[in-house]
């Protein structure tokens, strides 16, 4: 059976990169995001689930040319992996990824990438180098706000007993009636029925529609 290298492909350009050596071992890691909801007289808050975090991936690149002949700085390697940090021009965002490895593929961006040089030839020129990287994983956009546009940054507002859409618009926004605002921009049918807990994302002030 063929020795299978991993490899960071570039989906924006279609370049593929072979790590020179295959990582020891990586980091999954995995989280949630959750709020704290204020209730007055409870010795501790109940929390509320907000969203799932996205993955995130963690090893360690080695990349030597100690060996190589003629004379090769490791950093012609590095660089080839650190230069994914860069902006694309045309999306002003870092390049969309894809870390390949047998069975194992995940669709993400490099997040960081810290470089440690630990052998040099002669002229102090580095031969060895560990790169601790990130990787963040990628999803698509998959929920569109419509009609909405976010000029400032929207709020989140947990519910709690006693709350309607008209008291949360004006409390927070100083404007009860932007209350069918908040019922169109979270889907909300019938704003007599609110679960407890729930979070909303209401609009910013300027973004508000009147007449």
């Amino acid at each position: 059976m063929a020795f299978e290298r991993a490899i960071i492909i570039n989906t924006h350009t279609g370049e593929r990169m072979t790590v020179m050596f295959n990582p020891a071992e990586y980091t999954l890691e995995k989280g949630n995001s959750f709020a704290e909801i204020g209730i007055p007289g409870l010795n501790a808050p109940p929390i509320q689930f907000v969203r799932g975090n996205l993955r995130t991936l963690r090893m360690e690149l080695f990349f030597d040319t100690y060996e190589l002949r003629p004379q090769t700085d490791v950093r012609m390697f590095v660089r080839e992996l650190t230069a994914l940090l860069n902006k694309e021009p045309t999306t002003q965002g870092p390049p969309i990824l894809i870390f390949s490895w047998g069975q194992f593929n995940f669709q993400c961006v490099l997040d960081s990438a810290s470089q440690r040089f630990t052998m040099f030839f002669d002229d102090g020129t580095p031969a060895r180098a560990t790169v601790s990287v990130t990787f963040k994983e990628y999803r698509p956009v998959e929920i569109e706000i419509r009609r909405v546009l976010f000029l400032g940054a929207p709020t989140i507002e947990n519910l709690v007993p006693g709350d309607t859409l008209s008291s949360i618009a004006g409390r927070v926004l100083d404007d009860a009636g932007a209350w069918r605002e908040i019922a169109e921009l979270n889907n909300i049918d019938d704003p007599r029925r609110l679960p407890l807990g729930i979070s909303l994302i209401l609009p910013a002030r300027k973004t508000l529609r009147r007449p």
